[in-house]
């Protein structure tokens, strides 16, 4: 909730995806990053969404999200078509440089988590050259064990004693969002999983030209500059998305039609 109402959705295959302009978003995130207030943020792509169709846990820490963003264009499209008609995209890189940009203006300090030390030092020297004002409170690699309670414990404290109002996560979808989720309540700051985005913004990592971005067709570009990694990703969650989203669009065009009918002959 913001100022006491509910966040406007329209749900994507039965999820619920925040129906407000990008500005709008990057505005209510600022104001709890002020008030430091316990929430999550995820970035949802199509991936994302099916991996919450499949899997019932996620589903749920999905829905129990602040904001769930509208970053890949699929997405966008089927929001516009349900009758969010001026949604635009709230991509993960556009977060972070819109942050970026706000925090130093707003004194908000940023803890950065996850990720490996070579990307985040890259980060620091080009957060440092871009964004010279704002504070970074801290950028913790964690390793790929799981942490023990008294490591999440000190990690907890150091944040929380840190004052950061955004915390940046950078764990891959889906333990990025499983970490937010569980550690909702316990860190006082905006949790945003931004599991992509660093090593682009480290430079080592390219970001799809925008016209490619605009087509919808940025998945393709990342395809080409890691093709091992994300051909089975690829091939197993794009094609079932393409279905169930055809599918909601023709029920809801129905639903219409009797709505606008009176009946359903």
């Amino acid at each position: 909730m913001v100022g006491g109402m509910f966040l406007p959705t329209q749900k994507v295959l039965d999820f619920p995806i925040t129906a407000l302009r990008f500005a709008d978003q990057i505005q209510t995130i600022l104001k709890w990053a002020i008030a430091r207030e316990s929430k999550t943020v995820c970035v949802a792509n199509v991936h994302m969404l099916m991996e919450a169709h499949w899997n019932s846990e996620f589903a749920s820490v999905l829905k129990s999200a602040d904001i769930v963003t509208p970053d890949g264009m699929p997405l966008v499209w089927m929001m516009r078509q349900m009758g969010a008609r001026y949604q635009d995209r709230v991509a993960g890189m556009d977060i972070f440089l819109a942050l970026c940009q706000q925090a130093q203006v707003q004194n908000i300090s940023v803890f950065c988590v996850g990720s490996q030390n070579e990307i985040l030092s890259r980060m620091r020297k080009k957060l440092e050259q871009e964004f010279p004002r704002l504070k970074i409170a801290a950028m913790e690699p964690l390793p790929f064990r799981p942490l023990t309670e008294t490591e999440d414990q000190a990690l907890i404290n150091k944040i929380n004693s840190s004052g950061a109002g955004v915390v940046l996560v950078s764990l891959g979808c889906p333990k990025q969002e499983n970490w937010m989720a569980q550690h909702k309540g316990k860190v006082q700051a905006v949790m945003i999983g931004l599991g992509g985005v660093f090593p682009v913004y480290a430079g080592i990592q390219k970001r799809a030209p925008r016209i490619v971005r605009d087509l919808g067709l940025e998945w393709f570009y990342r395809w080409v500059q890691e093709p091992r990694r994300l051909w089975r990703r690829y091939a197993t969650t794009i094609p079932p998305f393409m279905w169930l989203a055809t599918k909601q669009l023709l029920l809801s065009s129905r639903l219409r039609g009797v709505f606008l009918n009176g009946t359903g002959d």
